[in-house]
């Protein structure tokens, strides 16, 4: 009889099992999740901020993002394997199950949602509930399909400041747009540029990327440049509508044109 205590498909994660954890929640990015649904957060709050709701707001979408990350690498894991830059993330090395990463990243969906609906309001754990389903249903299968995932990836980004907006006010006001679309916009030079560097990653795992279908990376780079250029209008409507000052004014033009800069190196140096 064969025992299965040796399955790799059933095995726990071996030693160092934080940072597994970490890898497979993507902790980087689910960190700067977490952060910008803080920003959301405070900038939505009326009056003194709900120090208490604003924890329980960061820590149930940051299980949330989790979930969707843990879920996205389940499903992709051989895909995963193809790619050196990847290849060593836990499921497709072997260093925890495909069972145990699903179930895993279920739990904290689970955990995350029901804390969202539960100590902060039905609104902040229905658009959670929302990122989660897109992330998962619509963006993972669509990388494989269609070079416009970049822009579903970007929407699925923009969505956490709003989970901390309405987690804060109850409702989605201007100013939660507004953030939504200057992460939405500050997303796609980055992820363009990312496209670009591991090309032949994306190109051995089956991903259809812009780069791709561009190997002179002409088309990438305008893009990056031309979304860099939209973020300075986009930030400063910020301060047009009250959500913001003169110091928040300076900082965007500074840091906008530092985007657009980078931006445009990589045209010229692509």
């Amino acid at each position: 009889m064969t025992s299965t205590s040796h399955d790799p498909a059933l095995a726990a994660p071996r030693p160092g099992v934080w940072r597994q954890y970490a890898e497979l929640t993507k902790a980087r990015l689910s960190t700067l999740v977490v952060v910008t649904t803080a920003i959301g957060f405070v900038m939505g709050s009326i009056g003194a901020v709900d120090w208490l709701r604003l924890l329980w707001t960061v820590v149930g979408t940051g299980l949330c993002a989790g979930c969707a990350s843990g879920l996205n690498q389940a499903i992709e894991h051989r895909r995963d394997a193809c790619m050196p830059r990847t290849r060593h993330r836990p499921v497709p090395s072997g260093a925890m199950s495909l069972r145990h990463a699903a179930l895993a990243s279920a739990v904290m969906g689970y955990v995350g949602l029901t804390m969202l609906g539960v100590l902060v309001n039905l609104g902040a754990a229905a658009l959670a509930a929302l990122t989660i389903a897109v992330y998962v249903l619509v963006y993972t299968p669509m990388k494989t399909r269609s070079t416009m995932n970049t822009l579903i990836g970007a929407v699925v980004g923009a969505i956490p400041p709003m989970i901390g907006w309405v987690g804060a006010a109850g409702e989605i006001g201007p100013g939660a747009w507004i953030l939504a679309t200057i992460l939405f916009i500050w997303q796609l030079p980055h992820f363009l540029a990312l496209a670009w560097m591991y090309r032949d990653d994306y190109a051995l795992g089956g991903f259809r990327m812009l780069p791709m279908h561009d190997p002179s990376g002409e088309i990438t780079s305008r893009v990056a440049v031309l979304t860099s250029l939209l973020l300075l209008p986009v930030s400063l409507a910020a301060v047009l509508v009250g959500l913001a000052g003169l110091f928040y004014a300076i900082a965007a033009v500074l840091l906008a044109g530092w985007m657009a800069l980078l931006a445009w190196r990589f045209h010229a140096r692509r």
